[in-house]
């Protein structure tokens, strides 16, 4: 499996690299370091699924994580 990760210094495309490679397994892990966590069940809307956030959070980046 390790063949299969490249050189790289980013944080972020390593996880992406790892999460492909285990992909098959199943399950993988996250390690995330944030200001703020909440943890929602996902509405359904129309043809899709929603999630509310609160309206400070508006404007900045999060990231969405299915966890079953």
């Amino acid at each position: 499996m390790e063949s299969e990760i490249n050189d790289t210094d980013d944080p972020e495309d390593i996880a992406v690299q790892l999460t492909q490679a285990n992909s098959k397994l199943g399950l993988v892990k996250f390690e995330v370091f944030g200001e703020e966590m909440i943890d929602k069940e996902v509405k359904l809307s129309g043809n899709s699924g929603r999630v509310y956030l609160p309206p400070g959070w508006v404007g900045h980046r999060v990231k969405i994580i299915r966890i079953d």
